[in-house]
């Protein structure tokens, strides 16, 4: 069946040919990145619970996660949590099927639990978190479009997806710093939180990176080891940085500190939600893990959206996964792709009112010479479109 895929010539100027350029992450531990991996959980574990007693994904969307910030004393240490954090999980699931309930609040506050302990390693999840489900039944009208066995997949929204590749020097420099500080650096740096968020901004040839990381005040006795952590901190990223660019590269680390005050980014738990700092799914990282102020973007939340017939999410991932796959089979002859998707409620997933493919060929290549390649490409997610769910579930995709 034909789609309505357009390819045009991308009339902007190169991403690393802009004078400036601005990107960010926000890290795991961030309160929006808390509430978008609760959510994504959530909706991953009902996935589940539906496959396994229905052998097919049912509607739902939890998508509203809300994180509250508590109450803390940090000091140098160790010092106390004096109010819960609290997550409420909110959205629409498919609550019976034939008159039987299903255990669709247990699964949900379990999933949530068992992903804050995850990525919160200085966290008493148990005693230091409050779990408040307020879940209930969908729109009827939405599982109307959405159960229909006999159709195929239908549109849930009028929505569109972007996606763009290949990543900038920049991007790519972001994305790694923040990786690496809350995986690598933090088994060897106790230290150092999960509740990192890393901003780079590129002047010409010039990055300079400000990172603010929480820091753990039961693993730091003194403002003195509290420095000395924070210059760690910056080497150890400079380090990481001469592996993934050739740019010159400034690392500034917790810049709001104050000695002569007595502030500094110290916490009990490694997170800044324990004090105050609150969370809201889709106020963070977009599905391409950045927040990119300079490349073509969407407002949607994808984390929690069901992903079947979620536009919202789907469309956004396909964008990437077609963007990144044009710049591969190319071969040098593009220099940059921007993918937007637009699709039209009640209507197959994968028949889009439009897929607009913005390709940038590299000098001397004439767009027609990658065209029907990067159709072809276009083609075949749609063609594959169905998988989206299988690799969310298995972690084969992310959405934030």
């Amino acid at each position: 069946m034909a789609r309505n895929i357009q390819v045009e010539p991308l009339r902007t100027m190169h991403i690393e040919d802009q004078d400036v350029e601005l990107v960010e992450r926000k890290g795991l531990g961030h309160p929006d990145s808390i509430a978008d991996g609760v959510s994504e959980s959530v909706s991953r574990a009902l996935s589940r619970l539906y496959l396994d007693e229905y052998g097919r994904i049912l509607h739902h969307n939890t998508d509203e996660t809300q994180v509250v910030g508590g109450q803390s004393e940090p000091k140098f240490g160790g010092g106390k949590l004096t109010n819960p954090i609290y997550i409420l999980l909110v959205g629409r699931a498919t609550t019976e099927v034939d008159g039987e309930k299903l255990p669709y609040r247990q699964v949900a506050i379990d999933a949530a639990k068992s992903y804050v302990k995850s990525v919160c390693s200085h966290l008493d999840v148990e005693g230091q978190v409050d779990f408040d489900c307020r879940i209930g039944q969908g729109s009827v009208d939405l599982r109307g479009v959405f159960d229909d066995k006999d159709k195929a997949v239908l549109s849930n929204d009028t929505s569109f997806g972007v996606g763009f590749a290949p990543y900038s020097d920049t991007e790519r420099l972001v994305l790694e710093s923040e990786r690496f500080l809350t995986t690598k650096l933090k088994k060897k740096l106790p230290a150092l939180g999960e509740d990192v968020k890393v901003m780079g901004y590129r002047q010409k040839d010039a990055i300079r990176l400000t990172v603010a990381a929480a820091l753990v005040d039961s693993e730091i006795a003194n403002p003195k080891e509290y420095q000395s952590v924070c210059d760690e901190i910056r080497d150890k990223l400079a380090d990481q940085a001469a592996k993934l660019t050739n740019r010159e590269v400034h690392i500034d680390v917790n810049t709001a500190d104050d000695p002569e005050l007595g502030r500094y980014y110290l916490t009990v738990t490694g997170l800044s939600m324990e004090a105050g700092d609150d969370g809201s799914v889709g106020r963070g990282n977009r599905a391409n893990g950045l927040i990119t102020p300079c490349r073509p973007m969407s407002l949607e939340a994808s984390a929690g959206k069901n992903p079947v017939n979620h536009v919202g999410k789907i469309y956004n991932i396909l964008g990437i996964q077609i963007a990144q796959d044009i710049v591969k089979e190319a071969g040098g002859n593009v220099k940059e792709v921007h993918v937007r998707i637009l699709s039209q409620i009640g209507k197959p997933v994968d028949q889009p009112q439009v897929a607009s493919l913005q390709i940038l060929p590299a000098a001397g290549v004439k767009l027609a010479k990658v065209q029907k390649d990067a159709e072809a490409v276009a083609n075949h997610w749609f063609d594959e479109i169905g998988t989206i769910p299988q690799k969310l579930l298995t972690d084969k995709l992310s959405v934030f």
